[in-house]
């Protein structure tokens, strides 16, 4: 097989529904199955219908493609991409197997139910046809127990996690029968077309992430209950502090659903038989007694926390255990909370929470011991690979760090010594790994990485699709930096500028950067990439900077700052080569205006796109007013056309702040020109940018003429401040929104001049950057910028 351009989903529930969703986000055609319903609904008798009509017997398929358009967060990256998933049932449809390259079953964690449904899909099977199951937990050799040996070999498990959107990690598991040139294959597209960071698990209980996840929340309950502490004292220690998401311990298993996990739990209970391991996997009394209450998280509206209303507003509560009553969250803190804070990085954080004295590092040191060792254990029976299970942990539980990434962090040696003086019995591989004088499990050496791997340090294969600008770094590939920004080469004559200031937040060192490396690009390189490493792109420009300057009076600083960003987005666009833009994440305001003078741009799929300045009482100044009011000019070639369609919709979009969902959204916003592109694995975005710079090199780049550009004038604007006025006396905007509005119509407008008059880019530039001016003046937008800098959200004044 080659490739896969249909699939089939049997099975549309949560799950089912949102891995079709996802395909169809990666373009595939997807047929839709379930059950037929064996009842009719009230508002289908009294339609007339009847147990035999399509509807009623697609009806389960339907509802969950319908429901998938208004799901948040959203399965899909645009609502049309439903357009590509056919619904349908298992008895009408099973005929429809026949046409797919991938059939996913995705019903019940029933093995029984899913041996049978196996049975009658191989009925239908194509030989070549790749058949997998997305199970939890139920084996996957069980499964096609008494299938031909043909099925079986294009029979493997994948499972997704919840949402498969969002999730990165995507477990492979091949049964003993499966073709290793299937399971590559699966690796290579999972990761490539559907994004996926792949690992491959054993056919053993739970997997991987799941094995050691459960593990991990089951030890820290046990500790909990043994020594005392509140919930809200354990999500302190296992949130942030040790490298963990900000749900931490008990918010995470009230949003999975405590229901949910009991039957993770029990699932390796029931299959495993080492007495220690089997006490750990039987849940405690605490948490089946919420489960028969009805306590289980987020879906009941109580789990360990619940949300109560007040005469204030509302509160979070937390769950007292001693009296199965809720009381209000308490806040907490310690000193090795405090060192964790303060330190830098999920390594750094987890040594010096460890490391402290008081009863949270305790608390820290014994739910972290035990996961290190159970990690251990189970390696070379629920994984062959070390990095296959940090990947696991990192990718489904969203830890910083993996289990041997974790352990390197806070010192092998020391950590083992500490261990067994407590005790505690250390697998013998890690004792091994240490007498030979290996001091951790990862090293760094040139920007190669090498890992423990059956007693040897192997080196990590790296794909070509992944460009590592830290590794590249390492190697001394760095041209030229500063604090803010880096031109780093990436190889065959390409260099890549990078932002690395505090949250890539764009200040006078990155403008400083951008235009030192368009002198470095045009004399010795091929062309640029934009891009970085950062947990988003960029969220604008320094604000906090430009509030200063603004409520000290010093305009001719802020007149200074906005030529500065103005002059070196010009410089970047008049570069004669070719410049490539590989966004991801957040990438808001003066982030966007950094893409816009790239000749091409490969958005992540998941990117966050959109000019959001007028969130703070300013519009956009550093070009992104121009290059709408250019691109508007380039879409109505003829002189005779109306540019108001085009001024309208993005006069829209940037007075209203929108932002993409998804990469593909930006097509819907406005941004996406017909050159752009999207890239599904976000791993690939800045190899991808690299290509794409060298075939436009090798195409014969030529930088495009600067051409003038026709406004809609003074008629276009007064029609866009109608419509600001509109809004006004409907009570949807209030009067400082009409005065940025008017602002922002008078710059995309093209001024005070007739309609279709040709201006030139730096007449824009002026107009933008005279109203940014005017408005940093304005008492209101110095108040929203103060707001959204300490409260992380706009203010309607």
């Amino acid at each position: 097989m080659t490739t896969i351009r249909k699939a089939a989903v049997i099975g549309s529930g949560v799950m089912g529904s949102g891995i079709a969703a996802h395909l169809a986000n990666a373009g595939l055609s997807v047929v839709l199955l379930d059950r037929v319903p064996t009842q009719l609904l009230p508002q289908e008798e009294a339609a007339g219908l009847t147990l035999a009509h399509p509807k009623v017997r697609n009806r389960l398929a339907v509802n969950a493609l319908q429901g998938m358009v208004k799901t948040n967060p959203a399965p899909l990256f645009q609502a049309s991409f439903a357009q590509r998933i056919q619904p349908g049932n298992l008895e009408d449809d099973l005929g429809k197997l026949k046409d797919v390259d991938w059939i996913i079953e995705v019903i019940i964690e029933n093995l029984a139910a899913k041996q049978a449904l196996f049975a009658r899909i191989e009925e239908v099977w194509e030989s070549g046809t790749i058949v997998t199951s997305n199970t939890s937990g139920v084996s996957i050799n069980a499964m096609v127990e008494g299938r031909s040996a043909a099925f079986r070999a294009h029979f493997l498990g994948t499972h997704f996690f919840n949402p498969p959107r969002y999730m990165k990690l995507l477990e492979i598991i091949p049964n003993s029968d499966t073709e290793s040139e299937i399971v590559a294959f699966m690796q290579d597209f999972c990761e490539k077309k559907l994004g996926k960071g792949v690992v491959v698990a054993k056919d053993t209980p739970n997997f991987i992430s799941n094995r050691i996840g459960t593990y991990g929340l089951l030890v820290t309950l046990q500790e909990m209950l043994e020594k005392g502490y509140t919930v809200e004292e354990v999500d302190a220690v296992t949130g942030p502090a040790m490298g963990r998401p900000k749900s931490a311990t008990f918010r995470t298993l009230d949003l999975v659903g405590l229901d949910t996990f009991v039957h993770v739990a029990g699932n390796v209970f029931s299959q495993v038989s080492d007495p220690a391991e089997k006490a750990v996997f039987d849940t405690p009394a605490l948490m089946k007694d919420m489960v028969e209450r009805g306590w289980i998280g987020e879906k009941s509206g109580q789990g360990f926390y619940k949300k109560v209303k007040t005469a204030a507003g509302s509160e979070i509560q937390a769950l007292q255990f001693g009296t199965m009553t809720y009381e209000p969250s308490k806040r907490v803190s310690g000193a090795s909370l405090e060192a964790s804070k303060q330190a830098k990085g999920a390594a750094a954080k987890i040594k010096a929470l460890i490391t402290g004295k008081d009863r949270y590092a305790e608390l820290a040191w014994n739910i972290l011991k035990p996961v290190l060792l159970y990690s251990a254990e189970k390696l070379g029976e629920i994984a062959d690979s070390i990095v296959d299970i940090d990947n696991a942990l990192k990718w489904g539980f969203n830890w910083e760090l993996g289990p041997f990434e974790t352990w390197d962090a806070i010192g092998l040696r020391r950590s083992v010594e500490r261990m067994e003086a407590e005790g505690s019995v250390v697998p013998a591989w890690v004792k091994e790994w240490l007498a030979a004088g290996n001091e951790s499990f990862y090293r760094r050496s040139e920007g190669r990485t090498f890992a423990y791997l059956g007693g040897a340090s192997s080196e990590l294969g790296v794909r070509p699709e992944v460009i590592s600008l830290a590794s590249l770094k390492e190697q001394k590939k760095v041209i030229r930096s500063n604090s803010g920004a880096s031109l780093i080469d990436i190889g065959d004559g390409v260099a890549c500028l990078e932002f690395h200031s505090p949250n890539n937040a764009i200040g006078a060192d990155i403008l400083t950067m951008i235009q030192q490396s368009v002198d470095e690009v045009r004399s010795n390189y091929r062309g640029l990439v934009v891009a970085n490493e950062g947990k988003n792109f960029c969220v604008g420009a320094n604000l906090m900077l430009l509030l200063m300057e603004a409520q000290d009076g010093e305009w001719d600083e802020v007149d200074g700052i906005i030529r500065l960003f103005q002059n070196a987005m010009l410089k970047l666009k008049r570069l004669e080569k070719p410049v490539v833009a590989a966004p991801h994440k957040m990438t808001l305001g003066g982030g966007v205006e950094a893409c816009l003078p790239a000749d091409m741009t490969i958005f992540s799929a998941e990117t966050y796109y959109g000019l959001v300045e007028v969130g703070v009482g300013l519009i956009p100044a550093g070009g992104g007013c121009k290059e709408l009011a250019l691109q508007a000019s380039q879409s109505v070639q003829d002189p005779e056309v109306d540019l108001q369609p085009w001024i309208n919709a993005a006069f829209e979009t940037v007075a209203m702040a929108k932002v993409s969902t998804s990469g593909h959204d930006t097509k819907r916003l406005g941004y996406m020109r017909a050159q752009d592109r999207v890239v599904m694995n976000p791993d690939f975005r800045i190899y991808e940018a690299k290509q794409a710079v060298l075939r436009l090199d090798a195409a014969g780049y030529e930088l495009p003429a600067e051409e003038k550009i026709r406004v809609a004038g003074e008629n276009g604007k007064a029609v866009l401040v109608a419509a600001a006025n509109a809004m006004r006396q409907g009570g949807y905007i209030s009067d400082h929104d009409v005065k940025i509005a008017g602002k922002l119509a008078h710059v995309l407008a093209g001024g005070s001049v007739p309609a279709g008059t040709l201006v030139s880019e730096q007449y824009l530039l002026d107009l933008e950057r005279e109203a940014f001016l005017s408005l940093c003046g304005e008492v209101k937008t110095q108040q929203r910028m103060q707001y959204m800098l300490s409260k992380g959200k706009p203010l309607r004044n």
